[in-house]
């Protein structure tokens, strides 16, 4: 007869883990929201001036368009919408919706990651092969592959089913932060959502002086932190 004792978790421990895990995914997602802030100032100041993740952004701009008949907009803007949606699409397909006994980072969220790496690997060779001499044709499709990986990573953070959680639209989160202040809610509950708003801003702010002064290393603000998410994600037992 086996000697061997069975493994007891003690329950605080576990709930300790749990915490862990929590603040590294949201660790995770402040790293995703870096990279959103750099493809949007990419795509906006580099790109033919629509965003990579801001489809309310691209929605306006296709009505200030139609307004103006401003055609070359109008294709912009449009096209980054439909791609964002097409990305959307096939994140879903990849990551499969939310589940009740999904872990705190599920091993396909990372999978639907590595589909978005796979794009802006494609962002990169385009990007690359293209410099100094980008026409207009090859910006929209740099833009158009920029928004699908961001649908993707859309559909990816979706997974999780946490109301709220996103790293790429995030006018619900600064309502929720300021109404959180308004409420007096505890900073520790507050503070999240800071980190998330504060990482899209420092990837703007990156994002644009990158595009504007050194061009040839913007896909490096899109890959780099992307490879780190997936590295760091694929190692997660939860």
């Amino acid at each position: 007869m086996s000697s061997t004792a069975p493994r007891v978790i003690h329950p605080r421990a576990a709930a300790q883990d749990s915490q862990h895990l929590l603040r590294r995914r949201q660790a995770l997602v402040v790293v995703l929201t870096f990279l959103t802030g750099s493809a949007d100032a990419i795509g906006f100041l580099a790109l033919g001036g629509a965003f990579a993740s801001v489809m309310t952004g691209n929605m306006v701009l296709l009505g200030l368009s139609a307004g103006r008949g401003e055609a070359e907009l109008a294709l912009t803007s449009g096209c980054a919408i439909v791609s964002f949606i097409v990305g959307v699409l096939a994140g879903a397909r990849v990551v499969g919706s939310a589940q009740p006994d999904d872990p705190v980072w599920p091993r396909r969220v990372t999978w639907a990651l590595v589909l978005e790496l796979v794009v802006f690997v494609v962002f990169l060779v385009v990007w690359e092969i293209s410099l100094p001499t980008h026409d207009e044709h090859v910006h929209l499709a740099l833009l158009m592959l920029s928004a699908a990986a961001l649908g993707v990573q859309s559909s990816a953070i979706q997974r999780f089913g946490v109301p709220g959680l996103s790293s790429t639209y995030l006018t619900g989160t600064l309502t929720s932060l300021i109404a959180g202040v308004a409420a007096r809610s505890p900073w520790r509950s507050l503070w999240p959502k800071a980190q998330v708003l504060l990482a899209l801003m420092t990837g703007a702010a990156v994002g644009a002086l990158v595009a504007l002064h050194l061009p040839v290393l913007a896909p490096a603000l899109l890959i780099v932190p992307l490879v780190l998410v997936i590295a760091v994600s694929s190692r997660m037992r939860s």
